[in-house]
């Protein structure tokens, strides 16, 4: 949607407004306008209206390598649904008052707000987190507990939906959140065709554990690729912890180790969360009956079904379908 564009907000996409301070990171700007400014026609419809805003014509990115200019002022946040706060690799200096008066006015209306990385840092000064559970990235959890002790910090994942609050750990994780979001926004399916676009993956297993600085080992570990390309296509037949070890011609041991220094998770939690996400993909194409669903993405039974997708989406199937199946008349078959 062109900018002053007139159309009310119940005839528009759902808004998207990232702000940009001095020395923001392009790196999570960039994110911002890969996953919510780009135009997917293949999708058959416009998923965001997505624009740049900051606080005066020339903001000076990080460490001075470009300067941005001609994007609209601070007035562009107060019409926002969603506002992606500054962040910046400067977190002891203080932001702009003007900058954390948009975010609190915005935080009062109801708009959702989204921090990338050190994004955090930017809601806590505006006093919007206290009591609230928040991700930033693993090299400034310390310092960011000693400064806002009543924000509950959860150091080790990637990122951290806390409703209206949706706050990631680093700079790549800017992609999980961003397609966590769409996830949210639009359903699995959406998401999937959108990471497919970025080559990336709909959904990151683990967390920052994962990736915090450690000794190398000394015999590097073997990728899981093979195998979970192998899993993913098995998904409805009766997959076990042993026959996955089995498939990768190690021990169940050795392959709870490889899972927990590559994904940051268990082979089970791992399987559930595949399961889980095909399940949803086949309600949004159009498969009502539950026990077909439960059987084809290897759940077992609809109450086994029921209950994993309520875990994981908060909703229950039936609710899910409503909000992301297709329309009547529509359904897919698969």
């Amino acid at each position: 949607m062109p900018q002053g564009s007139s159309q009310s907000p119940a005839s528009r996409p759902h808004r998207v407004v990232l702000v940009v301070d001095e020395n923001s990171n392009p790196f999570e700007m960039s994110c911002a306008i890969e996953v919510f400014g780009l135009r997917r026609p293949e999708l058959g419809r416009e998923l965001y209206d997505f624009r740049l805003c900051a606080d005066g014509p020339l903001t000076r990115m990080r460490d001075g390598f470009f300067t941005l200019t001609g994007v609209a002022g601070l007035e562009a946040a107060e019409d926002a649904d969603t506002l992606i706060v500054p962040n910046r690799p400067d977190t002891d200096t203080p932001r702009s008052p003007r900058v954390l008066d948009a975010v609190r006015r915005a935080h009062t209306r109801g708009a959702r707000l989204v921090g990338f990385c050190s994004g955090a840092f930017t809601m806590a000064e505006a006093g919007i987190l206290d009591g609230r559970r928040a991700a930033c990235h693993w090299m400034w959890a310390e310092s960011f507990r000693a400064r806002f002790p009543r924000v509950r910090l959860e150091p080790d994942v990637l990122f951290v939906d806390d409703g209206d609050i949706l706050t990631a750990s680093g700079s790549a994780s800017a992609l999980d959140l961003g397609l966590h979001i769409v996830r949210r926004d639009h359903g699995a399916e959406i998401a999937n065709a959108v990471s497919r676009r970025l080559v990336f993956a709909a959904h990151r297993d683990g967390g920052q554990r994962q990736f915090v600085e450690r000794p190398l080992p000394d015999v590097p570990d073997e990728s899981l690729a093979p195998l979970l390309a192998w899993a993913q296509e098995r998904l409805g037949e009766p997959l076990t912890v042993a026959g996955l070890a089995a498939r990768a011609a190690v021990s169940p041991a050795t392959l709870h180790r490889r899972f927990r220094a590559q994904l940051g998770t268990t082979p089970l939690a791992w399987l559930t969360g595949e399961r889980v996400a095909l399940a949803c993909r086949l309600i949004e194409r159009g498969e009502e009956r539950l026990d077909v669903v439960a059987a084809r993405s290897g759940l077992g039974t609809a109450a086994n079904l029921r209950a994993r997708v309520r875990r994981e989406t908060g909703l229950s199937p039936s609710a899910y379908r409503r909000r992301f199946g297709p329309a009547t008349g529509e359904a897919v078959t698969t």
